[in-house]
Parts: structure tokens; sequence; C-alpha cells
């Protein structure tokens, strides 16, 4: 399951959110985006997880959550075809 996460704090990697994912099952993916023109964060990212049970859990647990200081959103992320 891919699993949409936004307003991160500035300095958070992809490290950041596998650290935070890790209790919900096996992570395939983790990554924030970053704008290719300045190089900062786009403070959003997507976390791909093995098993649709624990990204539905995840979402549950982590949705309005505290991450480095600041109120995150997790959700279901929109597949683009």
């Amino acid at each position: 399951m891919n699993v949409f996460v936004a307003n991160l704090h500035p300095s958070t990697r992809g490290e950041d959110l596998k650290t935070l994912f890790a209790d919900y099952g096996n992570i395939l993916s983790a990554k924030v985006i970053m704008d290719k023109v300045t190089g900062k964060s786009k403070r959003y990212g997507f976390v791909e997880l093995e098993s649709d049970e624990m990204g539905e859990k995840a979402i549950k647990e982590l949705n309005e959550s505290e991450f480095q200081g600041n109120t995150i959103a997790v959700k279901h992320a929109i597949k683009n075809n």
C-alpha cells in the first residue's frame, strides 16, 4: 500500500519516514519529494508498505499525529494511471 504523508518538517528525509513507519510492517520505499530547482523539501512524501493491513493501521494511528514538531497528515496515496 502506498501512503501519502504531508506537512513534513523541512528537514525530514526518507530515512526519517522509514523510522516513523517501522512499527507498521515491511517498508518497500520511503521518500520525501524535493523541489528540482531549489533542492528544498516540498514537505510531503510517500511510504510504500508491503501490507495493506499495516498501511491502514499506519494511516489510522499516524494521521494528525506530531512528527518532528509538525502535525502530519497521513492518507491513502492516489494512483495516477
